[in-house]
């Protein structure tokens, strides 16, 4: 590796760990992982974004983390089904146990079988349940497959008040990916919404992913979006890898979608 590259993956490491969500969203979690992720999530080298935890954590996390690290949680997670009763309780549950921001799975399933009025409708509702919280919208762009539903899904987002458009929950076989970032940036920068950010989740696991979405942002959105109020990045092993560049050490991690 030139002493070039290593510094740029250095940036890269420090960009990713400002904007990390630090994610724990396993079926068996236990009071005990999140003591531990919220541990982790203060770093020796700065502390990351947000950790992001199921809604019964929110209260446990929030309590164990300073006020500059946010505390996200799930809602309609990871289905996806269009069950507004159940979103809204979930948003009212991690609103009332002090959680910042809620990522919310947008009925992607629906809006495959071209129910996007009812789509839009049940985004509307969110936000408006969810202020002030912070709203991330998983639009699941793998499921959706093609640029135009991931257009079509990054519309209708940021038309209902998304602070960010994110692209997977993690729990299905294709999350993020160069392809569907394109789309949603390019969405983003057409909205003219200059406080709309993007989130890349699933399988981003080393700082060279990490960088190869750093640095679409930048060119989409300019480098003023390379910050945690327009970008993160939703992982659990990622910070791993971004420990050891930042130690000088080796990427300990393969590339996924880079």
């Amino acid at each position: 590796m030139t002493t070039a590259h290593a510094q740029d993956l250095q940036a890269a490491a420090r960009i990713a760990l400002a904007c990390l969500d630090l994610t724990s969203l396993n079926d068996g979690d236990t009071a005990a992982d999140i003591d531990a992720l919220c541990q982790r999530a203060q770093t020796a080298n700065g502390p990351v974004a947000a950790v992001c935890v199921w809604p019964r954590f929110v209260a446990q996390a929030r309590a164990a983390l300073p006020a500059a690290v946010k505390v996200a949680a799930v809602a309609n997670f990871p289905d996806g089904a269009l069950d507004l009763t159940r979103t809204l309780a979930d948003v009212a549950a991690i609103g009332q146990a002090g959680g910042d921001e809620v990522d919310v799975v947008l009925p992607y399933r629906a809006l495959l079988a071209d129910r996007a009025t009812e789509v839009a409708e049940f985004l509307s509702e969110v936000r408006f349940a969810s202020r002030p919280l912070t709203l991330k919208v998983i639009i699941e762009s793998g499921a959706l497959a093609t640029p135009e539903r991931i257009a079509q899904a990054t519309r209708l987002a940021l038309a209902a008040g998304a602070d960010f458009v994110k692209t997977s929950t993690g729990k299905t076989s294709t999350g993020a990916t160069p392809a569907a970032a394109a789309v949603m940036l390019k969405e983003i920068k057409a909205s003219g919404l200059s406080a709309a950010g993007f989130k890349a989740s699933g399988g981003v696991r080393s700082v060279a992913d990490a960088a190869g979405y750093i640095a679409q942002v930048e060119a989409t959105l300019g480098a003023g979006a390379l910050n945690p109020q327009r970008l993160r990045f939703g992982a659990s092993g990622l910070l791993t890898d971004i420990e050891a560049v930042l130690s000088g050490a080796a990427s300990t991690a393969s590339t996924a979608a880079y």
